[in-house]
């Protein structure tokens, strides 16, 4: 045995951890964050997907899918509570226009409500669609509901 033959024992010398960002001695000048721009600095603030004022490619993409707005029904909808502060037995779209509760009279009417309201009078309701708690509501205070 001769000292230019002395070797370590395997694993007797721990490995340094690396310590970036502190000189050329480190291994890298820039401290391994690539030259220069807003990433190599110390506070990067940058949402996901921005691509540094580009147009990101999730608004350069084409939206495809299904959207049924287009198609969509809208309704004038008329609560139960309404008609009966309105105090008219004939309720339709031309009475509620005239009494101001709906603007638009193109639209087609929707009388909602629950089986919790008493009605107090027979109304003959005139509507496009009524739910089941309103139309069992106004049959039993005695009323009529014509669906147009």
């Amino acid at each position: 045995m001769k000292l230019n033959n002395l070797k370590y024992k395997h694993g007797s010398r721990g490995q340094k951890k690396k310590i970036f960002g502190r000189g050329p001695g480190s291994g890298s000048i820039r401290g391994f964050k690539g030259n220069k721009g807003q990433g190599q600095r110390s506070t990067v603030n940058v949402r996901r997907g921005f691509e540094g004022g580009q147009t990101p490619i999730y608004m350069r993409v084409a939206k495809i899918g299904f959207n049924n707005y287009e198609f969509k029904k809208n309704y004038n909808t008329v609560t139960l509570a309404q008609i009966q502060q309105l105090g008219k037995d004939v309720v339709n779209t031309k009475t509620l226009v005239e009494a101001k509760i709906i603007k638009k009279n193109r639209l087609p009417l929707k009388i909602i409500g629950t089986k919790d309201i008493v009605l107090s009078k027979k109304y003959q309701i005139e509507a496009n669609k009524i739910t089941a708690g309103a139309k069992e509501t106004v049959e039993k205070a005695g009323g009529s509901v014509s669906i147009i």
